[in-house]
């Protein structure tokens, strides 16, 4: 494990914001990236209502984050076919693109940091 000071893990997450934001990446808001990292790091299967819980959000908030990420086609959604209340959340080729194109910039912007 790294040992970052307070100011080097705030100036990681800078240096990793801004490298976004110059690549033209889509703009995805804290909680988006949350659910989008959750889904892609933590084992499947992923609800709109376990998303809601472990986010400790409303299932609407997750709902509307979703609709945006499912536009950019980052995540994807379907009804649970052995229980139709379910609505699960699956993983796409491009959101894996995105999230393994995005830690690499986490990982390129570490060893940027001075020591």
């Amino acid at each position: 494990m790294v040992a970052l000071r307070p100011l080097q893990a705030l100036r990681l997450w800078q240096q990793v914001c801004l490298a976004e934001v110059r690549n033209e990446m889509p703009d995805l808001s804290e909680r988006q990236l949350a659910i989008l990292l959750t889904v892609y790091l933590d084992p499947p299967p992923h609800t709109v209502r376990g998303l809601a819980e472990k986010l400790k959000v409303t299932k609407p908030v997750i709902t509307r984050a979703l609709d945006t990420m499912g536009a950019m086609r980052l995540l994807a959604r379907h009804r649970d076919e052995e229980d139709r209340r379910n609505v699960l959340i699956r993983r796409t080729v491009e959101g894996a693109l995105f999230v393994e194109r995005f830690g690499d910039t986490v990982v390129a912007k570490a060893g940027e940091l001075a020591p």
